[in-house]
């Protein structure tokens, strides 16, 4: 079985579309659990009418990387899939996942290409160094529970990258599937709002860059790269 785990804070606009992405899977044996991140009162309750018939669960708001967790520890599957609520994964996302893991007993996590609005956002084959020094590897890949060491709830940005450098030095990697199994909301916030190369020499003093830089520089310093 796959854990299907979405949290969602607020603006659950495009939940629906999301939950119903994961209603077309051509996979079925899912446990999707939706962790309401300490909402108000309102988008609570508008989780709970989109989420009927689905396991909703509430905590008090700690960010997705603490949502993600507690929704972990009440989940149930030997894989588990992080999906952001404003992801919509196309009807082969999970059975390609399942299988490139079954093919690839060594690996620990499957990743994909995905779309960001318009734009297409190419990940690579696994490559331990070229990891070290930049992520490729989205959120939205299928884990083996037990090869997930949990998300570091300290850190504000770069949480998967994160993710996947803690397991990389305890021997884990993934596999690469050269496909866009999902599309992302354009104009997202956090690690997966895109912003042209360029940008980051064009505009080193611009505030979007500078916080880039200050949270790449935390995950560089606490994995010794």
């Amino acid at each position: 079985m796959i854990s299907v785990i979405i949290p969602a804070y607020n603006d659950v606009r495009h939940l629906e579309k999301c939950l119903a992405s994961i209603f077309a899977q051509s996979f079925k044996d899912l446990e999707i659990i939706v962790v309401d991140d300490g909402s108000a009162e309102t988008a609570a309750k508008k989780i709970s009418e989109i989420a009927v018939g689905i396991r909703v669960a509430h905590f008090p708001h700690i960010g997705a990387a603490g949502a993600r967790n507690s929704g972990f520890k009440i989940s149930s599957g030997e894989f588990i899939f992080f999906c952001d609520a404003d992801v919509e994964l196309k009807s082969g996302c999970l059975e390609k996942m399942r299988e490139a893991l079954g093919a690839h007993p060594e690996a620990a996590y499957a990743y994909s290409d995905y779309q960001l609005g318009w734009k297409k956002m190419p990940a690579r084959a696994f490559d331990a160094k070229a990891l070290k020094k930049c992520n490729y590897i989205s959120t939205m890949s299928l884990i083996r529970r037990a090869d997930f060491y949990g998300f570091d709830e300290s850190l504000k940005r770069f949480q998967d990258w994160d993710l996947w450098l803690t397991m990389l030095e305890r021997g884990k990697a993934g596999i690469y599937i050269p496909e866009v199994l999902f599309k992302a909301r354009s104009g997202r916030t956090g690690i997966s709002k895109w912003r042209p190369s360029f940008w980051y020499k064009l505009f080193p003093w611009s505030s979007s860059v500078k916080a880039y830089n200050k949270a790449r520089e935390i995950i560089l310093k606490k994995h010794g790269s």
